[in-house]
């Protein structure tokens, strides 16, 4: 039986396992921290928990296919559609604007401050539903195996979309509306990316798409952790095994071209026909294989996403006027988003999203208390390497934040934990702390980005954030989908 050995068990790596298991691979899991998910984790604490990092997601219908694909018998955990996907508060106003999936309940939020908002909105959602539908299956979920080959397929998208490769983010939101507020607001899905809109290419307003019409956003029951809880017990009746705090650091080759085996920390060797590594594409190249082309110079020069600053708390009292999703922003948005790649804007007045786990999940927390995840995006460590000054900038957000909602709950903190872009770099191996991997300019995307097949070794393959198709809980269940497909491409279905 073919053995695949899989470094890193974060959801690209969990699907795959389970796609070539039932392909008929003998299938393997190691993971350098101490519980699998990767960046898909938890945390608990002090009779609190909390989702590490991801809290709600788009495009379930990729779970969908990825239960057929793997012929699973049910989806191993359960989400539930928001009708509200969250809250938006500016610096210097009272005013919440409350995002509704409901065309007339959104319209009606923005009836004061966009004139004819409705008919704007819906046709900015066609139009980049048009190029969602042109490109999803032509483009997004599909292999590259040449630049070539990528810029073959790009010619085969209508000539009518070529305008949007040439536009911001931003500026198509420019196209669509007038007011400031609702331009800040409806491109905050940039941030998603880890990046920002004024350097996220327009083709990504695909992304209002799928919040406000094609899907929309979705909680898990019991906290998004409970996907990994679902995927690990699969794994367990695969007997597909997950050797969990074993961190890969070098490797042995063959003379033929193929890789023999990868070496832990330990100096133990783990031996496969095949490899698939989940650890970030670009960055393993760098530390592992210490690839010229993946060099600290040329990552340095690459584009990265923002790293994250992220607070878990746990607080003796209840917030009842919260809601369940929050973006707290400033006044100065195109100032801030401009420079916070590069440290320039200070982190004293902050732009964060606040998620209240437990108004969803009232298992995070004990009777009567709340648990909070805060994020706030922020330089990766090539512009600011120094976090000593961390309790400075946790304390600045939760001073912003409790002036914000008018309750000062500090001194109701019962459990505290920050990581910063240092902890995040260190836990998961994320370059510099970038927290989604390589950014999503053009350069790096599609065929641009790295190749989710080893360039040396024939039998290494790569799958999540940073290969193809790129970050996000939907898109590496779709990477997991191609990086099966062009194992069995190249070794068939071994059944």
């Amino acid at each position: 039986m073919t053995k695949v050995l899989i470094i890193g068990s974060g959801l690209a790596a969990l699907t795959a396992a389970l796609r070539l298991h039932k392909r008929g691979y003998q299938v393997e899991l190691v993971e350098k921290d101490g519980q699998p998910g990767g960046r898909l984790n938890q945390l608990k604490k002090d009779g609190f928990t909390w989702d590490l990092g991801p809290t709600f997601f788009s495009m379930t219908y990729e779970f969908d296919e990825f239960i057929a694909d793997a012929g699973l018998e049910n989806m191993p955990f359960q989400f539930n559609k928001l009708d509200t996907l969250y809250a938006v508060n500016f610096r210097g106003s009272d005013r919440r604007f409350f995002i509704h999936a409901d065309m007339d309940k959104l319209a009606a939020e923005f009836a004061d401050i966009e004139p004819d908002f409705k008919r704007k909105m819906q046709r900015f959602l066609q139009s980049s539903g048009r190029f969602f539908h042109d490109t999803e299956n032509l483009v997004v979920k599909r292999n590259y195996d040449s630049t070539l080959d990528y810029l073959l397929t790009l010619t085969k998208v209508p000539l009518k979309h070529t305008p949007r490769l040439f536009r911001s983010f931003w500026q198509e939101m420019n196209r669509h509306f007038e007011s400031r507020e609702v331009k800040e607001i409806f491109s905050l899905v940039s941030f998603f990316l880890g990046a920002t809109p004024f350097d996220t290419p327009s083709i990504y307003t695909i992304l209002s798409y799928t919040e406000l019409v094609h899907n929309g956003y979705h909680n898990v029951e019991g906290g998004m952790y409970n996907i990994v809880e679902g995927l690990k017990e699969e794994l367990n009746k695969a007997n597909i095994p997950i050797h969990t705090n074993t961190e890969i650091l070098d490797f042995l080759s063959k003379s033929d071209g193929t890789l023999e085996s990868f070496i832990d920390q330990h100096g133990k060797t783990w031996r496969a026909d095949v490899f698939v590594v989940n650890s970030d594409a670009a960055y393993f190249r760098n530390k592992v294989f210490r690839r010229p082309d993946f060099s600290d110079a040329k990552l340095r020069k690459m584009q990265w996403t923002l790293a994250p600053f992220t607070m878990y708390l746990g607080i003796n009292r209840k917030l009842d006027s919260i809601p369940l999703h929050n973006y707290f922003l400033g006044n100065n948005f195109e100032e801030y988003s401009s420079n916070v790649f590069k440290n320039t804007v200070k982190l004293n007045q902050p732009y964060y999203y606040v998620n209240v786990a437990s108004k969803y999940n009232q298992a995070a927390a004990p009777e009567g208390c709340e648990s909070l995840f805060i994020l706030c995006p922020v330089p990766d460590r090539r512009f600011k390497p120094d976090w000593s000054d961390k309790e400075d900038v946790a304390q600045n957000i939760l001073k912003d934040f409790c002036e914000r909602v008018g309750i000062d709950f500090r001194k109701n903190i019962v459990s505290k934990t920050i990581l910063t872009p240092e902890d995040w770099e260190n836990k998961f191996n994320l370059y510099q702390g970038s927290g989604l991997g390589l950014g999503h300019n053009l350069s790096q995307i599609g065929g641009f980005r790295p190749k989710n097949f080893d360039e040396v070794f024939s039998n290494v393959f790569y799958a999540g954030a940073s290969t193809v198709p790129g970050t996000g809980l939907p898109m590496a269940v779709i990477s997991s989908k191609l990086v099966a497909q062009q194992i069995v491409k190249k070794y068939g279905s071994v059944h």
